[in-house]
């Protein structure tokens, strides 16, 4: 019997590395602090190998989101590429034990290690990180496990694929088996300079393709070339149906239609500002998913980024559900 599942993923499968390094270390190995960079596969083995207490965990933007939603007890699943490596079946049984189906098995045949990012964390906190784009940019269309994508009831695409023809690919396949399922399709728009290399795409498929999309200020006002955040998010609105954008510690704009929606966040100094974002689409798209309306699916989002932000790390620590019931947003 085919499942049904109210959530589903397509992105990068990267295992995050974390390791400590002070201002010598990284001076040594000539990584530049605070930023992301990406690498090659010899740098990667490098600095791989230079890690002296390794921290290793399932990540990537889009896997991130659906695997907090899976704490909640939504019926899930990650569509990626991992090869058949140490990093690689690491990957696929830490999201499994997450609760999130893997529908793709770590493969033989991918031309590339898995996919990995070194983050270096800094005695002040500072993380740099070097990115390896392996097997995991290599997913394409035909990657695509048309029983899953087509059995979505929201389906999240992750901005960062439209970086290779191969993930450009996959993104048109899954949405077009979400459709003709029934589901909805939405994207995240991942980063600012990810969105000025794809701007002409990213309109055409918002306006064509898309149900919804969720982005970040500095994301939005990229897209539309623009310092009216109010203008940029009203363009959008008027070609797709769901306009979320966040902004650190500003209020959430939610716009459906001719509703919209604030939702106010409270600032906290966070310990780690990694997956904020990623935390906050996994809340919105479960209460979406659950049938919330807009205010509370926002509020949702809220909740799960302020949590992620206490910790180290790009997912909750402990389920949202648990999470959600001390502030009041359990269903009931």
């Amino acid at each position: 019997m085919t499942k049904t599942y109210d959530l589903v993923g397509i992105g990068n499968a990267i295992v995050d590395v974390i390791s400590h390094g002070d201002e010598r270390f990284l001076d040594n190995m000539g990584i530049e602090k605070g930023i992301m960079q990406l690498i090659d596969r010899e740098r990667a083995e490098l600095l791989y190998a230079a890690m002296t207490d390794r921290v290793q965990t399932p990540g990537g933007s889009v896997a991130n989101t659906i695997a907090g939603a899976g704490t909640l007890g939504l019926s899930t699943a990650f569509l990626g590429k991992v090869k058949d490596d140490a990093l690689g079946r690491f990957y696929a049984d830490g999201m499994a034990e997450q609760g999130t189906d893997f529908p793709n098995p770590p493969t033989p045949e991918a031309t590339a290690p898995t996919s990995r990012s070194m983050i270096f964390v800094s005695p002040d906190g500072e993380r740099s990180m070097n990115t390896y784009l392996g097997a995991g940019a290599d997913f394409n269309a035909g990657d695509v496990d048309a029983a899953v994508a087509g059995n979505a009831s929201w389906l999240f695409l992750e901005g960062y694929l439209y970086d290779k023809p191969e993930g450009k690919s996959a993104f048109h396949a899954a949405a077009d088996h979400c459709r003709a399922g029934g589901g909805k399709v939405g994207i995240t728009l991942s980063d600012p300079f990810c969105v000025d290399r794809h701007r002409a795409d990213f309109l055409a498929l918002i306006e064509s393709q898309m149900d919804y999309v969720i982005g970040n200020h500095e994301e939005w006002l990229a897209l539309y070339q623009t310092d009216d955040l109010d203008a940029a998010l009203a363009k959008a609105a008027a070609i797709c149906d769901l306009v979320v954008c966040t902004h650190s510690g500003d209020p959430v704009k939610i716009l459906r239609g001719a509703e919209r929606v604030a939702v106010p966040v409270t600032r906290i100094t966070p310990v780690d500002a990694t997956g904020a974002g990623d935390q906050f689409a996994a809340g919105f798209l479960a209460g979406m998913a659950m049938g919330r309306d807009l205010e509370t699916a926002g509020r949702m989002g809220v909740a799960a980024a302020a949590e992620v932000i206490r910790h180290v790390g790009p997912r909750p620590k402990r389920p949202l559900s648990e999470v959600f019931a001390e502030v009041g947003l359990s269903e009931g």
